[in-house]
C-alpha cells in the first residue's frame, strides 16, 4: 500500500505504547466505537454503556464490531472468560477484513480456547496475511491467572514492522515482518470484532469435548475498550483519517528491555504450541522463527491440536458487513 510507511510514522509519533498498557489512552464506550455483529438479545449494553455481555445458548453465539477501519493501531479490550464447564465454547477478539477481501483477508486474533470443568482456558494468538490461513502463525499458552474470575486487559500492536500481543502489560508474543514473509504480513485495513461462538468441532482437544449446553448461557464479559489508530474510509481504502497534530509526548513502538525479559519468562513458563516447531505444518520454519532447542524440547510434550480447517472461523457471511455499512 503506497501509504503504508507515511502512516507508519505518524503511529510512532503519536499513538503506540511500548509496554502494552492502555492507561494512557482514551477509553470508549461501546457505543462510541462499535456496533452489534450478530446475536439480537445475546448482546447486552450495561447501563453504564462502557460494558458488554456477550452471550452463547443453543440459540446463537452473539458478537460486536468496530465502526472503523484501521490500519495500523493499538487495540484492546477488558475481557472476563465464563466460568466452569466451557469446552468448545470460543471467545475471540480480532482483527480482520474478511468482508472487504473475501478471497485475500488479512487478521490478528486472539481466540480463548474453553475447556472441561478443572482444566484450564488456553489462549490461542495467530495471524494471517493475504489469505495465507492454510499456514498461520499460532501460538497457544496457558496463564498464570484464571481468565474467568475477573477482567484482565488483551491488546494488539499492529505497525507496519510487527505484531504484539499482550495480556495486561506483559508482551506474550510478537511477529516480525521479514522481507520473505510478502503477503503473509497483515498489510491491509482491517477491523475489530469481539465473538463468542460454539466450535465444538475443534477447540478442545481436537474437538473430543464438546458444548454442553446444560451450562449455558455461557457468558463473556468486555468493558475498557481502546481503539487507537489509523482510520480508514471504508470506502475508498487509500482515503486515511489519521491525527496529523503533533504529539508533544510521543510514545514509542516496540518492546522495551525489560518487557522482552518478561515476555521470555512468560513464553519459558507458558506457552504450549509455537507453529515456529510444527515441522508437519512447515518442513522449514519461517523466516521470522528464531529456533530454541530448549524451547522445541519443552514444547514435545504438549500435542499440537488439530485446527479443523481453520479458514474464517470466527466469522461466516451471514456475520459480515458491506463496505460501505457502518453497522450490521
Amino acid at each position: 500500500m503506497e501509504n503504508s510507511h507515511l502512516i507508519f510514522v505518524l503511529l510512532s509519533s503519536v499513538l503506540v505504547l511500548g509496554d502494552g498498557s492502555s492507561r494512557n489512552l482514551p477509553i470508549l464506550s461501546f457505543d462510541e466505537g462499535y456496533s452489534q455483529l450478530f446475536g439480537d438479545d445475546n448482546l447486552i449494553v450495561l447501563k453504564d454503556g462502557k460494558s458488554v455481555h456477550l452471550s452463547l445458548d443453543e440459540r446463537t453465539g452473539s458478537g460486536f464490531v468496530s465502526q472503523d477501519l484501521y490500519f495500523h493501531g493499538f487495540f484492546s479490550a477488558s475481557i472476563k472468560l465464563p466460568a466452569d464447564y466451557t469446552a468448545g465454547v470460543v471467545v475471540a477478539f480480532y482483527m480482520s477484513n474478511g468482508d472487504i477481501f473475501e478471497k485475500n483477508h488479512d487478521e490478528i486474533d486472539f481466540e480463548f480456547l474453553g475447556n472441561i470443568r478443572g482444566k484450564e482456558w488456553r489462549i490461542q494468538t495467530n495471524i494471517y496475511g493475504n489469505g495465507s490461513t492454510i499456514a498461520g502463525r499460532e501460538e497457544r499458552y496457558g496463564l498464570w491467572f484464571d481468565p474467568s474470575d475477573d477482567f484482565h486487559q488483551y491488546s494488539i500492536l499492529w505497525t507496519h514492522t510487527h505484531i504484539i500481543f499482550y495480556v495486561d502489560d506483559v508482551a506474550i508474543g510478537e511477529i516480525r515482518r521479514t522481507e520473505t514473509m510478502g503477503g503473509d504480513f497483515p498489510s491491509k485495513p482491517m477491523t475489530l470484532y469481539a465473538t463468542i461462538w460454539d466450535a465444538s468441532k475443534w477447540a478442545t482437544n481436537g474437538g473430543k469435548y464438546k458444548v454442553n449446553y446444560k451450562y449455558a448461557p455461557y457468558i463473556a464479559e468486555f468493558s475498557n475498550f481502546v481503539l487507537h489508530g489509523c482510520a480508514v474510509d471504508p470506502i475508498d481504502l487509500t482515503s486515511f483519517k489519521c491525527e496529523t497534530t503533533p504529539n508533544p509526548n510521543p510514545i514509542l513502538t516496540g518492546i522495551t528491555p525489560s518487557q522482552r525479559a518478561k515476555m521470555e519468562s512468560f513464553r519459558k513458563k507458558h506457552m504450549q504450541y509455537s507453529y515456529c516447531y510444527d515441522k508437519i505444518r512447515y518442513k522449514t520454519p519461517p523466516s521470522e522463527c528464531v529456533f530454541n532447542v530448549k524451547e522445541a524440547e519443552r514444547l514435545k510434550k504438549f500435542d499440537p491440536v488439530t485446527f479443523g480447517g481453520g479458514h474464517n472461523r470466527h466469522h461466516g457471511k451471514r456475520y459480515r458487513r458491506s463496505r460501505t455499512a457502518a453497522s450490521i
